[in-house]
């Protein structure tokens, strides 16, 4: 089944490296690599590599924008995106050569006007899709009511809405009909004002959540120690996979977007959840900007179903 993304926010991923970060230094840096970023983005970015059916929906204004939409259409990724009149944004990622630190530096992003954020969820409409996947932080000014407004489409689609956000618009995916959330800990913790101390209080957090209906599958990311999925009558919690980590930037999307793939293809909430840590361990074994390859995540899924 096809599966739509939306990006709201996307970003051009420009990654170098450095021998050391000093302040008020001059400091000479590689060539520059350029990557397709943003949460929507880099998950149809994998669901693709992974053999999905998958169209990648997002604003694009400006030579950034322009240049974002070449390297998605270079990856094989079907693309439609909106003309908008503010600029792309751009994302610096800079590796530290002497600590092998990595610095991420995140630019806001410009507004959307509500004709262009209507046009985006008309292009959601004529997607066709069994699975949408709303990804990434929302743009300066965006109202977070457009999280109930795309679970309202949704419903309208007879598609199932996957989320995976922060902030205001996590708040807003409260009663908003959406399928699964991912939140990570430290955002269930924003949200819900308190710190989680043990797994007893990940597991009660997702459960305030599941009762509350931020989702009818809360998978709660717990980084370097996993994950936990709980869903009416299911409670699970599976541990990372060990890998040789080079880089964290886009882990989480390629989660969701292995979850999400999986979901559209039938498989159990547990099946979903292993091939979706896979696919989070693929990536963190690939440098800077770069995702998931598809021999690793296979081959990962592979070892911890046995």
């Amino acid at each position: 089944m096809a599966i739509a993304t939306l990006t709201l926010n996307p970003a051009l991923d420009v990654t170098t490296c450095t021998d050391k970060v000093r302040h008020t230094h001059k400091l000479r840096c590689t060539a520059p690599r350029f990557d397709p970023g943003g949460g929507g983005i880099n998950v149809a970015r994998v669901i693709h590599t992974l053999g999905g059916e998958v169209t990648a929906i997002f604003p694009c204004g400006g030579p950034a924008g322009a240049m974002l939409a070449t390297l998605i259409e270079e990856a094989g990724v079907p693309i439609a995106p909106v003309a908008v009149e503010g600029a792309t944004r751009e994302s610096f990622t800079v590796d530290e050569g002497e600590t092998g630190k990595q610095y991420r530096f995140v630019l806001p992003g410009a507004a959307l006007a509500e004709d262009e954020l209507a046009r985006l969820l008309d292009s959601l409409k004529s997607a066709d899709a069994s699975h949408l996947v709303v990804s990434g932080s929302l743009p300066p000014g965006c109202d977070p009511a457009v999280i109930p407004r795309l679970g309202a489409l949704s419903r309208e689609m007879g598609a199932r809405l996957v989320v995976d956000t922060s902030g205001a618009a996590l708040a807003a995916c409260e009663g908003a009909g959406i399928y699964l959330l991912k939140p990570s800990l430290r955002e269930v913790e924003d949200l819900l004002g308190k710190p989680i101390e043990d797994e007893q209080g990940e597991l009660a957090a997702a459960r305030t959540l599941l009762e509350r209906g931020f989702g009818e599958v809360i998978v709660l990311s717990l980084a370097e120690r996993g994950a936990l999925l709980v869903a009416e009558g299911t409670e699970l919690r599976l541990p990372a996979i060990e890998v040789d980590t080079k880089s964290a930037v886009g882990a989480g999307d390629s989660m969701v977007a292995a979850i999400t793939l999986a979901s559209s293809r039938g498989r159990s909430l547990p099946d979903a959840l292993r091939y979706g840590i896979a696919a989070g361990a693929a990536t963190l074994m690939t440098p800077a900007t770069e995702l998931a390859r598809a021999s690793d995540v296979e081959r990962l899924y592979a070892a911890s179903s046995v």
